[in-house]
């Protein structure tokens, strides 16, 4: 695991197993699939529990289930630790979820549309999904995103 001093690295074989990755401990990087390597790479992000993460597209790699898993974990950790994440995601349902703010951007060139508060319980998990204040939220995100397009 490199120069990490023991409480850094206690901190890392944690993150790693919630991640689903302490069974990989002694493995390389070209030993794991890519979905494995973004996980990693979160995991290495959080190790020294920074006040600010910026995160572009972190679960674009993942399979769906494994997607949520990191979803809800990261709420978890969150929860235990709060600070500022900037989160990039092309996923409405993944910003409304994780956002308390969501800034949606213009096409190019990108410069910020509007920023939108997300009224929505801080302590979220999967069952919100399905709410009717949870599907407001989604679609004002849709409707700015979409707003000027017309399908023909």
């Amino acid at each position: 695991m490199g120069r990490l001093d023991d409480s850094a690295r206690t901190r890392a074989r944690q993150l790693l197993n919630t991640a689903g990755l302490g069974q990989f401990l002694g493995h390389y990087p070209r030993q794991l699939s890519g979905g494995m390597q973004q996980r990693v790479a979160i995991c290495r992000a959080l190790v020294h529990n920074p006040k600010v993460v910026l995160m572009d597209e972190p679960f674009g790699a993942l399979d769906a289930l494994t997607r949520e898993t990191m979803t809800l974990e990261l709420l978890r950790l969150w929860y235990e630790e709060p600070k500022t994440i900037v989160f990039v995601t092309h996923s409405i349902s993944e910003a409304v979820m994780l956002g308390h703010r969501v800034v949606v951007m213009s096409p190019r060139p990108g410069q910020i549309k509007e920023i939108l508060e997300v009224d929505l319980p801080r302590e979220r998990d999967f069952s919100l999904v399905g709410t009717p204040e949870f599907a407001r939220c989604a679609a004002v995100v849709r409707e700015l995103i979409f707003e000027h397009e017309v399908i023909s």
